[in-house]
This record gives C-alpha cells, structure tokens and sequence, in this order.
C-alpha cells in the first residue's frame, strides 16, 4: 500500500498522513473521556508513553511480536486509567485535571529514571513495525467500534453524564461506573496511540509526553467539537497539518497556532463541528445526494 502511494506523494506528506492516523486514535480516546462523558483529563499524554514504553520496553528487551506489545500497551494504558479513575472520578472540572496533570508528570518522572526505559537518554532500537496501512486500518476499525459505543444505551448514557450528572444518577445510571469504563476506553485507545508512535519513530524519551502533548489532544477535541467523532477527526487533521504549514514563520508559530483556538472560541465556541454525529452526516448526504438526483432528473 505504501508503495503504492509514494507514487503519488512524497514521504514526507505519507509521514504526516500517519502522524494524522495516530493523533486521531489519541483524540478519539481523549474525546470520550472529556468530550463524551465530560471528564476534564489534561494527563493524556501520561497514558500515551505508558503505552509507548510497555510496547518499545517488551520489543527491544524481550522479543516479543508487534501485535502482543500493541495489545500489551492498551492494556497496560488502561490499567493505569482504571487505577487512577476509581479513586479521582468523584472529582469534577479543575481538581480532576490537576489531577490527570500530576499523574502524567510522575509517569515521566518515573520513565526519566527507569533503567530499562533509557533514563533521559531514551530509548532507541524499536522495531519500525507501525505504516500508513496499519495506522489508517485501526483508525476505521476504532471510528466503526466509537460510533456504535455512542449510538448504544451506554453511549447515550456516557451524554447523560456530561450534561447533568445528578440527572443521570437519578434516572437510574451507574455513573462512577460508566465515567470508570470511559476513562479506560480512552486511556487505551491512548496505550494503542503510543505503541504505534512508538513503532514509528523508532526512538522515544519522556521529552515526547510531557504537558504540551496533553493540550495540543485536548484542542484538537475542543476545535473539531465536544463529544463528535466528525468534529474530533476534524480537529486532529488541522491541528496536525498547521504546524508543519506555519514551518515558514516558526519563530511565531505558536502565536498563530493560539490565534486559530482564540478566534474560534470566540466565533464557534462549541467547536467546528459542535455535536455532529456520523448520523448527521449521513443525512446531510443523502439530502444533497436526493435533491442532486431531484435536479437532474427535472433538466431531462
């Protein structure tokens, strides 16, 4: 497949068209913790370099086959987010996120003076298993897999969460145990993210997860739309491209960067996207589809 289109484009461009496919999965996880179920987690990136590590760590110091060290890291990503979601998810808004925030930091702390991980140096040597084929595979098996969660009763019940979590609880949902299965839901689809950016760039250090990375997943959520799967995938596609395009004004590139979030917050504050779901699109589609053919039948 690869070969085939670098008949195309260079690999340069197929290099981000990858970087786009993980950074969707990474977004998709985020946005049923905080977009779906309204859970403000700003430690994404802590679950990503768990999985990233756990994947690069049972690789290169094990042997052990691509697909187990993939299953191994959301697994191990998801223990971490069922660890640290039975405890905190009574919090809510800010005290949540500083605690995402600190659980994310210890994480790099503790891969920063792992033997085993490289310590600050990093670890190098990974198989360079993750491709364009892979990535984009797992990206529409996991956009089939959430927008059938979302349509289901535990999807709409994960809503219910966000918009009125006493409500909800009234109304007869579990909500500690649904908010619980949404932040393991996304912190392994956060493990997955990072084994396959792991089995990309072949080499990986703490530096690569730190605080930034959280808030660049959490944007890319808030721009395409809270709780949209549409939105998100959006959101992740721009937010991934515009700094590769602003390359030519680096020294302000971060300034357009906040600009873009600014400007949108003010003129479409629920996102580009707002709550689009993959209904609406199909419907949207198939009433332009209907008054095409409408039009082209009359003109006969």
């Amino acid at each position: 497949m690869e070969a085939f289109i670098l008949q195309y484009v260079d690999i340069y461009v197929l290099q981000i068209m990858v970087l786009i496919g993980i950074n969707i999965i990474m977004a998709l996880g985020l946005n049923l913790i905080t977009g779906v179920t309204g859970q403000l987690s700003m430690g994404h990136a802590g679950f990503m370099s768990i999985g990233a590590y756990t994947s690069a760590i049972l690789s290169v110091h094990f042997g052990m086959p691509f697909w187990f060290c993939l299953t191994a890291a959301g697994l191990m990503a998801a223990l971490a987010g069922v660890f640290i979601g039975i405890p905190t998810l009574r919090l809510e808004g800010d005290y949540l996120a500083m605690v995402t925030i600190g659980f994310a930091e210890i994480v790099r702390v503790v891969f920063l003076n792992l033997d085993i991980a490289g310590r600050g140096m990093g670890l190098s040597g990974i198989p360079a298993t993750t491709n364009f084929t892979l990535v984009w595979g797992l990206v529409i098996i996991i956009v089939l897999l959430n927008t059938g969660l979302l349509k289901s009763r535990p999807g709409r019940a994960l809503y219910s969460i966000r918009e009125d979590e006493i409500a909800a609880e009234a109304s007869g949902v579990n909500t500690t145990l649904y908010k619980v299965v949404a932040f393991a839901l996304g912190t392994f689809l956060a493990g997955i993210g990072g084994s396959l950016y792991a089995h990309y760039l072949t080499y990986i250090s703490p530096q690569d997860f730190d605080f930034m990375r959280s808030v660049e997943y959490l944007n890319m959520v808030v721009l395409g739309g809270m709780g949209s799967i549409p939105g998100t995938i959006l959101g992740t596609v721009i937010l991934t491209i515009a700094p590769e395009v602003l390359r030519f004004v680096q020294d302000y590139r971060l300034l357009f960067y906040g600009a873009l979030l600014v400007i949108l917050m003010i003129f479409r504050p629920n996102g580009l996207l707002g709550d689009v779901r993959w209904v609406d699109v199909k419907r949207t589609w198939a009433r332009i589809r209907g008054q095409a053919l409408a039009s082209s039948s009359s003109d006969s």
